[in-house]
C-alpha cells in the first residue's frame, strides 16, 4: 500500500517545521500523538533521523535502508513503500523551506482495535514524520572547545533486552547519564555495557584515537550513519581505523576521543571525567575529520538535493 500524503494550505509560518499525522502535513506545534498508541505506553516504536544541510539530505538511502530493517526487527508495518517514504520527506522539508533541517521517520505500533485482544499482532502500526530546524545534540560552541564527558555510573541496556541497532526510544539509561553528565558540570556521558567495555553516549557514537588509530566500539551501540561516514573519511585520509571492542580503561587512557551523530557530525572531547585531554582543546585528528566531514557535505558527498521549486 503506498499511503498519499494530503497537504494542508500553507497560510502559516512554517519556518519552525513542519509534521505528517493522520496523512496530513501540520505545523510541528500542532503534531499530536494518540495517547493510546503504544509508541507512547510502551515505548514500541523505532524511529530515523535524516539530516538536511544546504538543501540536500545526506545519505539518506543509507538511513532509508536503516529505518526500514528496524521496522522489520521489531515486526511493525509502514503503510507505505519506500519510493512514497523518499517522496513524504521530501514533501515535508520542502514545505517548511529549511535548508538546514533534522527530519524525523517515525513507525509507531498503534493500538489494538476495541475488542480485540491486547497483543501486538492487533496494533495498527502508524506512521509520523517531522522536519524542524537542524539540532546540535553537543552546541557548536561546546564542539569547538571540545565537549567535556563522563563515564557514567549508569550502565548501557544490555542488548539482549534491547536491540541497539534497532534505532529506539528506550532512553532511561541515557537520560539518568545525562543528569549525570550536569550533576558533574560536564556536558554529555559516555555508557558502558556490564563487562566496562564502551558502547555509546546519548544520541551518538565514541570513537578513540589510540596510538594513532581511530577505534569504534563493536557492540552494544547503533551502528550509526555518521560512524560509518567516519570510517569512509578514514580511509579517505589514511588515518588507520578499526572496529573492536574498547575497554573503558583505554578510553580513558586515549589520546583523543570524539563522538558523531546526524545531530552534530564530528564532536570532539577535551575532558574525560575531568582529564584534560591533549592541551584542552579538540586532538588533530579529531579536527582533521570533523573538517572533511563539513567540506565533503559542501562538495556534494552522498547528497540527494530537495526541489523547493
Amino acid at each position: 500500500m503506498v499511503a498519499q500524503i494530503k497537504e494542508t494550505p500553507a497560510a502559516t509560518d512554517w519556518s519552525k517545521g513542519a509534521a505528517i499525522v493522520e496523512d496530513a502535513v501540520v505545523p510541528v506545534a500542532e503534531a499530536r500523538l494518540p495517547l493510546t498508541d503504544w509508541g507512547f505506553t510502551r515505548s514500541d516504536v523505532t524511529y530515523d533521523v535524516v539530516h538536511v544541510w544546504k538543501g540536500a539530505f545526506f545519505r539518506l538511502e543509507d538511513h532509508l535502508d536503516r529505518f526500514l530493517a528496524s521496522v522489520g526487527g521489531l515486526r511493525l508495518e509502514l503503510p507505505m513503500d519506500r519510493a512514497a517514504l523518499r517522496e513524504a520527506l521530501t514533501a515535508l522539508v520542502r514545505r517548511t523551506g529549511l535548508r538546514d533541517a533534522y527530519v524525523s521517520m517515525i513507525c509507531t505500533r498503534g493500538s489494538p482495535a476495541p475488542g480485540m485482544p491486547r497483543h501486538p499482532r492487533h496494533c495498527v502500526n502508524r506512521f509520523y514524520a517531522y522536519a524542524v530546524p537542524f539540532v546540535w545534540v553537543i552546541p557548536e560552541d561546546v564542539q569547538a572547545r571540545g565537549a567535556h564527558a563522563i563515564v557514567a555510573r549508569t550502565p548501557r541496556i544490555a542488548p539482549e533486552s534491547v536491540d541497539p541497532t534497532i534505532k529506539n526510544f528506550h532512553w532511561g539509561d541515557l537520560t539518568r547519564a545525562l543528569f549525570e553528565a550536569s550533576d558533574a558540570g560536564a556536558d554529555t556521558a559516555i555508557l558502558l555495557d556490564g563487562h566496562d567495555h564502551v558502547t555509546e553516549g546519548p544520541g551518538f557514537n565514541v570513537f578513540a584515537v589510540i596510538d594513532g588509530t581511530v577505534i569504534s566500539p563493536d557492540r552494544g551501540a547503533l551502528e550509526g550513519i555518521t560512524r560509518k561516514s567516519v570510517l569512509e573519511l578514514c580511509q579517505e585520509l589514511g588515518v588507520p581505523a578499526r572496529v573492536r571492542p574498547l575497554h573503558v580503561e583505554e578510553l580513558r587512557a586515549a589520546d583523543e576521543i570524539f563522538t558523531a551523530t546526524t545531530a552534530g557530525g564530528v564532536m570532539p572531547v577535551a575532558r574525560l571525567d575531568g582529564r584534560i585531554l591533549g592541551n584542552d582543546r579538540p586532538g588533530p585528528i579529531s579536527m582533521r575529520l570533523r573538517q572533511r566531514y563539513w567540506e565533503k557535505h559542501d562538495e556534494g558527498w552522498h547528497a540527494t538535493p530537495i526541489p523547493y521549486d
